[in-house]
């Protein structure tokens, strides 16, 4: 696949909306002199380009070759002071560093009283905010003003602040702790996706309790318990407790919704909770909670209160329109939810320079079957085909295996099948390669290659043989998480009853409705 060429600063100047690029030009521009300064030119033909072409800059003379990177570098610098002062991306965080920059200003002229001042309030404001890692820096240029500036009133203050920095310090290696099991559970899953057996499940618990750190909940803070929950959390799905799963999710959303202060300077964190929330329900098949969910979540992003800066924004239709589509995967209702599609290919563009490759391909994954499902297979196999012929692609080892076979049914419903044989071997080299296989993976691949030397007329046999085969593995807690990924049971429970697979899908959904009712 061929790429365009990235630039790093050609990336920020088109990330730049119309205000911030008038506040770009007012900021350079506050002085005569900058008017018709070489960054500001490069700037404006940056902003004109399409697509980043040194050839054309350099075209233009405004620079030599040699000088240009130069040149960027301070052009990068100075849109990044212009946004910082920008309104806009004024947030607590960057209100408290700045009063610790203030403070660190006044230190050096020998103003230690007014230093001290500005370190009390932006101390208070940082531990109100759950910010204690900038607290605890706070808390050591304290202490580096009161070795020099100490007065009689202030006798105490030697105790105090190293008690309060004891206090920071464990709480920050608390949450350090917490926050790096988190995130090595998170890699172990893109990695390898979910266990298969009771050997992954002995070592990934293994790996778990050696890691986590020892904690009384009643002492932890907002930080330190969301943490906690992102960590048991990703135990819980790597490990296949999806009941766990909604557990700890429903504990991380609540704690937001306990402090509601909190969804505004940690949004990321409050979008990716719901998020995961979703995702637990969509396996958990928990329909009415899911859409409920997922509809709340939908409106509080449309809140004017909400921080929906461009990180955010692309965050939350990334983990919106992922649960749209599962919303229409629980129902059946594939033919109802090809509208979708266009909405997210326009998007995709939109967000391209702010959601990577790997979730691209996932969303490329959700359209393929979305397609599969109404019927339409040529355009499912021409989704597939970018995520399999994209050999850059470092993404979840199931999700391309997964892929692989979706091609294969894709091909066969298509009526295309003069090339099945070389797609079935290239497939199976591909999953052998794989540690282990789940058992229906084993089962679908040898029924494909066999299903060359199979009379036309026993082929449904051959069906009803293969539906036997793989019914046994789905209530099974390790084989059944391949039925999630590709619904292989309700395909050959199509192609037995001569229906569509939609409408087999959509019959047991409307039959669960039922039941639960």
């Amino acid at each position: 696949m061929t790429k365009e060429q990235k630039d790093n600063l050609f990336v920020l100047v088109k990330s730049l909306s119309k205000s911030e690029k008038r506040q770009f030009k007012l900021y350079v521009g506050r002085l005569g002199v900058n008017e018709d300064s070489k960054f500001l030119m490069l700037f404006n033909i940056l902003d004109k380009l399409s697509v980043y072409d040194e050839a054309v800059i350099l075209k233009k003379g405004i620079v030599k070759k040699q000088q240009l990177s130069n040149l960027k570098a301070h052009l990068y610098k100075q849109i990044l002071i212009s946004l910082r002062l920008n309104p806009s991306h004024q947030n607590i965080r960057i209100q408290i560093r700045e009063q610790l920059d203030f403070a660190t200003i006044l230190y050096h002229k020998g103003l230690y009283k007014q230093s001290l001042k500005i370190l009390d309030k932006a101390k208070t404001l940082a531990i109100n905010n759950e910010e204690k890692n900038i607290a605890y820096e706070i808390v050591e240029l304290e202490k580096i003003i009161e070795s020099q500036y100490i007065t009689r009133s202030l006798s105490n203050r030697a105790d105090e602040l190293t008690v309060q920095a004891k206090a920071l310090s464990l709480q920050n290696v608390l949450a350090s702790k917490l926050s790096n099991l988190s995130l090595q559970l998170y890699g172990l899953f893109l990695k390898t996706g979910y266990i298969k057996n009771d050997t992954e499940h002995k070592r990934i618990t293994k790996y778990f309790n050696d890691r986590l750190p020892k904690y009384d909940i009643n002492k932890l803070g907002f930080r330190e318990k969301l943490w906690l929950y992102k960590a048991y959390l990703w135990y819980s799905f790597l490990t296949l407790d999806f009941l766990a799963c909604y557990k700890y999710a429903s504990k991380w959303v609540d704690l937001f919704y306990e402090n509601k202060d909190m969804i505004k300077l940690n949004p990321v964190f409050f979008l990716r909770g719901n998020h995961y929330l979703l995702e637990a329900l969509f396996y958990l098949r928990h329909y009415e909670k899911f859409k409920t969910t997922l509809l709340k979540l939908e409106e509080i992003t449309k809140e004017k209160w909400f921080p929906l800066d461009d990180n955010n924004e692309s965050l939350a239709f990334l983990y919106i329109y992922n649960n749209k589509f599962n919303l229409h995967f629980i129902e059946g209702s594939f033919t109802e939810g090809l509208p979708l599609i266009d909405e997210v290919l326009e998007k995709l563009k939109k967000y391209k320079n702010r959601i990577d490759e790997h979730h691209v391909m996932v969303f490329y994954y959700k359209i393929a079957s979305m397609y599969f499902g109404a019927g339409e297979n040529k355009k499912s196999i021409q989704f597939l085909d970018k995520i399999i012929s994209n050999k850059s692609l470092q993404m979840r080892e199931d999700l391309l295996c997964f892929s692989r076979i979706l091609n294969l049914v894709a091909h066969y419903e298509a009526g295309m099948d003069y090339n099945l044989d070389v797609l079935i071997r290239s497939t199976y080299k591909f999953l052998i390669k794989m540690e282990d296989l789940y058992e229906v993976q084993k089962e679908f691949i040898k029924f494909l290659r066999g299903l060359g030397d199979i009379y036309p007329q026993d082929v449904k046999a051959e069906f009803i043989k293969l539906h036997k085969k793989l019914k046994q593995f789905e209530d099974d807690p390790y084989q059944s998480r391949a039925f999630l990924y590709l619904d292989i049971i309700s395909w050959l429970e199509s192609k037995i009853e001569n229906k569509p697979v939609g409408l087999i899908i959509s019959n047991k959904f409307e039959a669960q409705i039922l039941k639960n009712q």
